[in-house]
């Protein structure tokens, strides 16, 4: 069976992370967390005391960065940061280096390089736009505000942070409005892609509905 590249785009907690794991496992897909990449740049940024806002000093630091994804973690320049970029307030970094262009058409270069070996599953905020618009499966994978606050407080409570559902709510808000308003790489759904509202949705029916469309694929 011929293997594919699939593309999962979508906002903050639609799922996107765990579905696209899933179904890489399910696949036997390599998987790649492209928001994890910008969270470990605004962890690594923030760690040696560069501005978020300083663009040419955040492209230096990403030239020699080595990040792979080893069975479900984030590995840094040797180390697993893991748990590290999944503090609260590292999402929001991550946000903000992604705003700056330099950064994103670096970034799509290494992605690009990473989906360029079919039987890959990307996902992020414009994989099916810019990273791999030739992918053979491109997914926008969607909730409700409302949903994907929720899902996104109980997440980080279970980690063991002391978060308010209003402030996690606040949160998702004001990163939907940089991930859509971009100039450049904006949050947009592929003309292509096929789109999937999660609300309401078990992670098992989103992973076996992706799962299906890949082997109709495939197979075909």
């Amino acid at each position: 069976m011929k293997r594919i590249s699939i593309a999962i785009d979508g906002p903050v907690g639609a799922g996107k992370s765990t579905v696209a794991r899933m179904v890489a496992e399910r696949l036997g897909y390599e998987y790649v967390d492209t928001g994890a990449m910008y969270r470990a740049l605004g962890w690594k940024a923030v760690s040696m005391g560069i501005p978020l806002s300083e663009e040419d000093a955040l492209l230096s630091l990403l030239d020699g960065m080595r990040i792979r994804f080893e069975g479900g973690k984030v590995i840094l320049d040797g180390e697993d940061i893991t748990e590290r970029i999944r503090a609260p307030e590292v999402g929001g970094w991550g946000s903000i280096v992604a705003t700056h262009r330099k950064v994103r058409e670096r970034m799509v270069e290494i992605q690009r390089e990473m989906g360029s070996r079919k039987g890959v599953v990307m996902e992020g905020r414009d994989i099916g736009t810019v990273v791999m618009p030739d992918a053979e499966l491109k997914i926008y994978l969607d909730a409700s505000l409302e949903e994907r606050g929720r899902r996104r407080f109980v997440e980080l409570r279970n980690r063991g942070y002391e978060v308010d559902l209003e402030e996690v709510m606040k949160e998702i808000r004001e990163r939907d409005n940089r991930d859509m308003g971009r100039e450049w790489g904006a949050l947009k759904m592929a003309e292509d892609a096929v789109y999937i509202d999660s609300t309401g949705m078990g992670i098992e029916d989103v992973v076996s509905r992706i799962e299906g469309l890949a082997n109709k694929i495939c197979e075909g």
